[in-house]
């Protein structure tokens, strides 16, 4: 494999991880740490969470295909990825520290990052096309 391609699957691997390890920890958190404390701003909290974890679990699959196909993938799968993870800092990082602190301040970030998400997802499905399901030229 070549070496600058192995170099950008472990970018993959470790930002996957990490972001995976903040999604439990943070679930745990609010689960368990804010329940009686932010009242009425749970919600907002879990919604971060599930959102945070959906396209966490999206960035998993994408690492899965480089994983196994590191050749065949098309540039806007990868740009799918970084998209997803800039969502998810700013989608349901500011849902976080608005559910935390109630700060609306960050409110303006939360829908720039849901922009991100659904960028995100169509540049997804026009890589796996491209990717996996268009002809090959030869």
């Amino acid at each position: 494999m070549n070496p600058v391609k192995n170099q950008s699957i472990r970018i993959y691997v470790i930002t996957t991880t990490i972001l995976g390890l903040f999604a439990v920890a943070i679930g745990a958190f609010g689960a368990h740490g804010l329940k009686d404390t932010i009242g009425e701003r749970l919600p907002v909290f879990e919604t971060g969470s599930r959102y945070h974890f959906y396209h966490l679990l999206v960035c998993l699959v994408i690492t899965a295909l480089y994983l196994v196909k590191p050749e065949s993938i098309a540039k806007s799968v990868s740009v799918s990825f970084w998209l997803f993870i800039t969502g998810i800092l700013f989608f349901s990082g500011s849902l976080y520290v608005y559910a935390i602190t109630g700060l609306k301040i960050l409110g303006a970030v939360t829908p720039f990052g849901g922009i991100l998400f659904m960028i995100g997802w169509i540049l997804l499905g026009v890589g796996i096309n491209q990717s996996f399901l268009s002809p090959k030229k030869n």
